[in-house]
């Protein structure tokens, strides 16, 4: 059955929980990294200052109870511009580009970049075709729900397996675990983590964030036991919305996490454009 949901929910979900995760850690951490997170109108925006990976400074959120203006684009590429952050992505759902974007592009220095996907799921058909008899369950893995103890192991592990380097991210990561609202799990190969994955939850909404496995751990199953085991805890938690993006699949490409989010009843809503600012000397 089509799941119905707009996309300022879809793209709320996304924002709430990059918002909780990377002001959730300690004000020590935070000031480690340079992290900053502030809201320009409806839109939350995120900066990591030390951040090799340049991936966690990002501005989403955007049209969810106003429209996009070149006045908000505009503050949103200053608060960069002011922390000294060199690049940021900003993420907008096609139905919210203003008529104006391309002028607004121009104006700012934003310039077009990878697409990703976002992905829908209704709670209760994912269940059922995770428990369908026909299934193809995992071999030689296990998922289990992760123990604080473990939190700085399963964080780098999550950095390991998205081939990013472990700062800041690590930090970031262990602070959701135990968290308010926040769900995470191991794939578990006899006692060694080799996948990782987590759910923040909003109302009856759960957003799906950081599944990943490791490179020699892939193809067993590994990646699809996180996505059952996030979806039974947010049944758990009653939410009815499953919430995730992946990257989109360009011609001659495959994305497998795409291909398994399908199986179990995802549904593709949008692809959504990382549109890219960068600090220019």
């Amino acid at each position: 059955m089509p799941v119905t949901m707009s996309p300022s929910l879809i793209e709320g979900s996304e924002a709430e929980a990059l918002f909780a995760f990377e002001t959730g850690p300690s004000a020590d951490v935070r000031a480690e990294l340079g992290a900053e997170a502030t809201r320009v109108g409806d839109a939350v925006v995120l900066a990591v200052r030390d951040d090799p990976a340049q991936f966690w400074s990002k501005a989403l959120g955007f049209g969810r109870t106003e429209p996009v203006t070149a006045g908000q684009i505009a503050e949103v590429c200053a608060f960069y511009r002011a922390r000294g952050i060199r690049r940021a992505l900003l993420q907008l759902a096609p139905s919210v580009l203003p008529e104006d974007w391309d002028e607004i592009r121009d104006r700012e220095g934003i310039t077009d970049g990878a697409s990703w996907v976002k992905v829908v799921g209704a709670v209760d058909e994912v269940l059922a075709r995770a428990d369908a008899p026909e299934r193809r369950r995992p071999d030689g893995i296990r998922t289990e729900a992760v123990a604080v103890e473990d939190a700085e192991r399963w964080a780098d592990v999550m950095s390991r397996a998205f081939g990013l380097p472990a700062n800041p991210l690590v930090a970031m990561a262990a602070a959701t675990v135990g968290g308010p609202a926040w769900h995470g799990y191991s794939v578990l190969r006899g006692e060694e983590i080799v996948g990782t994955g987590t759910m923040h939850r909003s109302g009856t909404t759960a957003q799906f964030f950081g599944g990943a496995v490791l490179p020699e751990a892939r193809n067993r199953g590994g990646q699809t036991e996180l996505l059952v085991a996030r979806a039974r805890a947010a049944a758990r938690d009653g939410a009815t919305v499953l919430v995730a993006e992946t990257g989109a699949e360009m011609e001659g490409t495959h994305n497998s996490s795409l291909h398994n989010m399908l199986r179990l009843g995802f549904q593709v809503a949008y692809e959504r454009h990382n549109w890219l600012w960068e600090l220019k000397d």
